[in-house]
């Protein structure tokens, strides 16, 4: 007679299995995070600090922005009505213009903790940023100048990014607001700027401002090639020769 084998009996919980790969891997999520949080208090950041400079700021955005927004009425309102004067539209709009390269200072910092604070969160700033404008004077009889800024992109940069430059030069001409692109500031050889940079990239150019027309501010308006982002603009006040 034949001794049957022996029976084996295994259990099979594919169920606690689970459970323990998902405690493993979020034991090691929240290990690196404590890590992390204790490397940033050992490097010396503050985050109580950081939180307040970041509300400090947004709360000075807001205040820019809506002054910003009651100089744009004002300006509305005596365009509309005729009563103002010309100088007095002048100033309102280099007001605005000043206001405007404060906001955009303003939110430049705001970014900037923003990357600290949540680095997620502040992933995905815009990706080409105007920096260190200068007018230099090149020939003041002839009414020529030299644009010098500087390109950047504020995240660490995968790729080269490329795109066109437009500059817009506002003031007022015969006693009226009025604006002159780059074709008129170089006399027809120019319509734009290109640029294609990774890290960096430094632009100079050279214009030559109408007798008649006084300058206020220059708009620098940035267009990426790249498909889904629409363009952006940035405005420095025109003050030839200071840094």
């Amino acid at each position: 007679m034949e001794i049957p084998g022996k029976l084996v009996v295994r259990t099979y919980a594919p169920a606690r299995r689970w459970t323990m790969l998902a405690s493993a891997l979020l034991l090691g999520v929240v290990a690196l995070y404590l890590a992390f949080e204790f490397g940033r208090q050992k490097a010396g950041f503050d985050g109580i600090q950081a939180a307040q400079q970041r509300a400090g700021l947004e709360g000075q955005i807001a205040s820019l922005q809506s002054t910003i927004h009651d100089m744009q009425v004002q300006l509305a309102a005596a365009d509309e009505a005729k009563v103002a004067q010309v100088r007095e539209r002048s100033e309102v709009a280099k007001t605005i213009g000043e206001l405007q390269a404060a906001l955009g200072r303003a939110q430049q910092d705001l970014e900037f903790y923003r990357g600290i604070a949540n680095p997620v969160a502040g992933a995905r700033p815009q990706p080409v940023r105007v920096q260190q404008f200068q007018v230099l004077t090149a020939d003041a009889a002839a009414r020529s100048y030299t644009l010098r800024f500087a390109l950047n992109r504020p995240t660490r940069p995968e790729e080269s990014t490329t795109g066109t430059l437009g500059v817009t030069l506002e003031g007022e001409r015969a006693g009226a607001a009025a604006s002159i692109d780059l074709a008129m500031l170089t006399d027809g050889k120019q319509r734009e700027l290109s640029y294609s940079f990774r890290y960096y990239s430094n632009v100079e150019q050279l214009v030559t401002v109408p007798a008649d027309f006084r300058p206020e501010r220059v708009t620098i308006e940035i267009r990426p090639a790249r498909k889904g982002l629409a363009p952006y603009r940035q405005t420095f006040v025109w003050n030839p020769d200071v840094t």
